[in-house]
């Protein structure tokens, strides 16, 4: 049952981290480089909506694997790589929660209403957070890895 659960876990993380890494090294800068507001900013909310979705559902299968495989474990005698992953990992869900009820919230309201520059604000808010968000899992990772 526990490689199953681990088996989860890794395939939620891995599809939040290279959702991320899609994101933010691909998708966004073609994006600016080729199209003008009007279409980069609807392109950007209904690609963010899709992946969003599935970041909201890694969380959970992140959370419940997690907290599963924690509960056998005696925290006292678990590897300090553990207790910063979950840390970490704690900290990544609020920045996400913060990202979608509020820039990614109000990005939506804007592409709706055509307010490009409102729209565009949004979006540049959200980027700094998903960076820091990309950078944390690459941290959780390695204390996990390294710090045994």
């Amino acid at each position: 049952m526990y490689e199953w659960l681990k088996f989860f876990h890794l395939g939620a993380g891995v599809i939040w981290l290279g959702g991320m890494a899609l994101v933010i090294l691909a998708l966004r800068p073609v994006a600016i480089e080729r199209l003008a507001p009007p279409d980069r900013l609807p392109l950007m909310t209904a690609v963010l909506s899709r992946f969003f979705l599935m970041v909201w559902l890694s969380i959970a299968v992140l959370l419940a694997s997690g907290f599963w495989m924690l509960s056998g474990a005696d925290m006292k005698l678990a590897p300090k790589g553990w207790h910063a992953m979950s840390g970490i990992g704690l900290l990544m869900c609020a920045i996400f929660a913060h990202i979608w009820f509020a820039p990614f919230r109000r990005l939506k309201a804007a592409v709706m209403a055509a307010d490009w520059p409102t729209a565009g604000k949004a979006l540049g808010q959200i980027q700094p957070l998903v960076l820091t968000n990309f950078a944390l899992g690459w941290l959780a990772v390695a204390a996990v890895i390294i710090w045994r």
